[in-house]
């Protein structure tokens, strides 16, 4: 049995306004088709390029996939074939783990992603939004993408929160691995055009305050649960979606460019609030900041999709990505900000950020294994592992060289795209 998504509508009050806020459950079950069990696939490829924590690349390989895990790699001498395995055997042909963005507004409905009644909505999610078997979803899986993190807006301080996905299933409950899987915030730039204009001091504000309501509801129920009182605080469902956050068990992607707001996002949120957050676009003239983000330690940072900058004090265009590297970032990801930038060109804006100076097997690792660890899924993408989840790309070669093509792309164990049956460009 597996599960799907119901939604039980309860009331709350927010912002003077009586809403319905959805509640998330996991108890019916699946339809036919994800309850079928993925074949079995054995690929025989000319490289596997693993990404995986020892940086193995293996040439003339074999992967064997089974009940939609990753069983066993390594090479084809000493790789045996089981029965009853289909054999996709394609010489010269790399394979590598399935490309995560970790900053998508395409894999929902556009029109259901901008709600900027408020500058802080916190009470807003994507769930409601996701569109199983988009044309988007269905590009994007043509060019080797298989997870994402789809996420509200950008127009107000405080947008909601996003969930994180897959790019195949035939329903939500499908293509959904966690909702809510981070909470969106934006520190200036969009939000700036919020109504007749709203400057940075008030932003600020408004952010920190709403957040200092939430962080005081938590507080209050880690005191009764820990036993230090006796005084059980009345749920909220407005505010309970915050918990994971500051436990740390869930991110926040904050869109942030300019060097000053990512030393507010720094400061305020990570520093003074403790949430676990993600520096989304990282753009402009945001590299300054890298020896703040070093000093901090625990802040991934994610690039795109604009990989350059005309710096005007050096008189030089800058490749962003290039400069973060040098000033020692490591936790660094590429993203593309879909629909901005087309969902299938995430390797495309690796590529740029190559060209404008950064390292061609760092941006490969940018768009695989770091953007999992952004999101805190690395024990299932990101890498290929045996018991990982068989999400990968079959490429004719290096996916940062423009002149590659992903040929077959695997979600679940699943074939979900194929070349040779219809190639989508």
């Amino acid at each position: 049995m597996s599960t799907k998504n119901i939604c039980i509508l309860r009331r709350t009050l927010a912002g003077g306004l009586l809403c319905l806020l959805p509640v998330i459950t996991f108890a019916t079950m699946a339809s036919p088709a994800a309850a079928d069990e993925p074949e079995r696939l054995a690929f025989r490829v000319g490289k596997v390029v693993t990404m995986d924590a020892k940086d193995r690349v293996l040439n003339n390989a074999v992967v064997l996939i089974a009940g939609g895990k990753i069983r066993r790699i390594g090479p084809a001498a000493k790789v045996k074939i089981p029965d009853g395995y289909r054999v996709i055997d394609r010489p010269n042909h790399w394979l590598l783990p399935g490309l995560v963005d970790a900053h998508n507004h395409a894999a929902g409905s556009m029109r259901d992603l901008h709600d900027y009644v408020y500058l802080t909505n916190p009470g807003l999610r994507t769930l409601e939004a996701l569109e199983p078997e988009s044309d988007n979803n269905k590009r994007s899986r043509a060019g080797g993408i298989t997870t994402v993190l789809n996420i509200p807006g950008s127009g107000n301080n405080m947008s909601g929160f996003g969930s994180l996905t897959k790019l195949a299933g035939e329903s939500v409950a499908d293509m959904l691995i966690k909702s809510p899987g981070c909470l969106k915030l934006s520190q200036a730039g969009n939000p700036e055009r919020y109504w007749y204009g709203v400057s940075r001091s008030f932003m600020y504000y408004n952010l920190r305050q709403t957040l200092q309501k939430a962080l005081a509801y938590h507080q209050a129920w880690e005191r009764y649960e820990n036993g230090e009182s006796k005084e059980k605080p009345a749920f909220d469902l407005f505010w309970d979606d915050f918990r994971p956050v500051f436990r740390r068990e869930m991110f926040s992607l904050v869109h942030t460019q300019w060097y000053q707001v990512v030393m507010s996002s720094v400061d305020m949120l990570a520093k003074k609030l403790g949430i676990r957050i993600v520096l989304g676009h990282s753009t402009f003239e945001a590299y300054k900041t890298a020896p703040l983000v070093i000093a901090q330690g625990d802040v991934y940072t994610s690039n795109g999709p604009r990989q350059i900058h005309f710096d005007r004090h050096q008189r030089k265009i800058m490749g962003n990505a290039a400069r973060w590297w040098q000033g020692g970032v490591r936790k660094l990801g590429i993203n593309t900000d879909a629909p901005v930038v087309p969902q299938e060109e995430l390797p495309f804006q690796a590529a740029m950020a190559c060209y404008y100076g950064w390292r061609p097997y760092e941006a490969l690792r940018g768009i695989t294994r770091i953007p999992a660890e952004t999101l805190m899924l690395e024990d299932r993408v990101g890498s290929i592992a045996a018991g990982k989840d068989a999400d990968l790309g079959l490429w004719t070669g290096d996916p940062i060289d423009p002149r590659s093509a992903c040929e077959l792309t695997v979600i679940n164990g699943r074939i979900v795209y194929d070349a040779n049956e219809r190639r989508e460009f």
